[in-house]
């Protein structure tokens, strides 16, 4: 039964959802959904890839969500000499305790944007692996906790294809999301010149929530209530991706995991206690479109990995709220009207 400090802390995340929303799309003009998506990741503790051509915002779109926060932020400049220990940090030998002292890289801050992640070497990139999935740094048989919110925002550029190294599997399967940016439409790019073209939006950008209130509404997006219907319904889309004629490669189980986890954080978004199919629907292409890996007929006949996951939601069957709603609520007939 819900509470009223229950209700409370749902109406916390969406008046503070709200005001970063707002701050960021200061910035970020005419891409409302791009910024909700962002807010989504974020109350799921995942991380977010943003992929596009160049010029459309991406790094901005990072800078504008991490000053809207107030924690501490640390940006990667993804280069072919960037080093792991660049990332994770390296132990130097202190002359005077005549001992290794850890010493920590860029990945120890609680928002990391990573520029261009696919100009690093592969061997670069599996830095990341350990911090992005258990949050912590593992050097010379010491583990070092990484800070909390964490949050890792990535970018990279599809089509400049020339000095980069693809991001391997085990990667992008660590990114809960994948956006695009996209152009701006006439009338946005029009109210870009004007606030643009002075100086840039990010300078008068102040932090409208704190460390510790992300802390606290990921708490109450932990305890959004997913049906079992409605958990079925993520284990059968993911799992129609491996066995789909036209894929390679289907999700994992951590797609699954991220899936109702992003789809947890749209309920909440919402002011709901409780996860629709909808919600599941909203985020499916983003959730797992990127983790797949399309047949070379498949890419011949110019099908991509999002057309896929749209039949897929077009052929799993959707679960009816009615039956769900009757399913979670408790029987109260006496035992002998009961069904056996």
């Amino acid at each position: 039964m819900t509470t009223y400090d229950e209700r409370a802390s749902l109406v916390d995340v969406t008046t503070t959802a709200e005001r970063v929303q707002r701050s960021v799309e200061g910035v970020i003009e005419g891409k409302p959904e791009v910024v909700r998506l962002a807010l989504t990741v974020l109350l799921a503790e995942g991380h977010l890839l943003i992929e596009d051509v160049p010029g459309v915002g991406k790094t901005m779109l990072a800078k504008a969500l991490a000053r809207s926060l107030d924690c501490s932020v640390r940006r990667i400049q993804f280069t072919p000499d960037l080093l792991p220990s660049d990332i994770t940090g390296v132990g130097v030998f202190d002359q005077q305790s005549k001992e290794f002292e850890f010493k920590p890289g860029a990945i120890f801050a609680q928002f990391v944007i990573g520029d261009e992640i696919n100009r690093a070497s592969p061997k670069t990139q599996s830095a990341l692996l350990e911090s992005m999935e258990e949050r912590q740094v593992t050097m010379d048989g010491r583990t070092y906790e990484l800070p909390s919110p964490f949050m890792v925002v990535a970018t990279q550029n599809p089509v400049e294809m020339e000095g980069t190294y693809p991001l391997p599997e085990a990667q992008r399967d660590r990114f809960m999301a994948r956006v695009s940016v996209g152009y701006p439409s006439p009338a946005a790019e029009l109210r870009m010149l004007d606030a643009h073209g002075a100086a840039s939006p990010l300078e008068g950008l102040r932090p409208v929530a704190r460390a510790q209130d992300v802390d606290r509404l990921t708490a109450v997006v932990r305890a959004v209530h997913v049906a079992e219907a409605v958990r079925r319904y993520a284990v059968e889309l993911v799992a129609a991706t491996r066995a789909h004629p036209d894929l390679r490669l289907g999700a994992s189980p951590r797609a699954t995991l991220h899936l109702v986890r992003a789809a947890k954080a749209s309920a909440a978004l919402a002011g709901r206690e409780y996860v629709l199919p909808d919600d599941v629907q909203a985020l499916a292409v983003p959730v797992l479109a990127h983790r797949l890996l399309p047949t070379s007929q498949a890419q011949l006949n110019r099908r991509g990995a999002e057309q896929i996951v749209l039949e897929i939601l077009h052929r799993v069957p959707v679960p009816d709220p009615a039956r769900q709603a009757r399913a979670d609520a408790p029987d109260r007939r006496p035992p002998g009207l009961r069904e056996r």
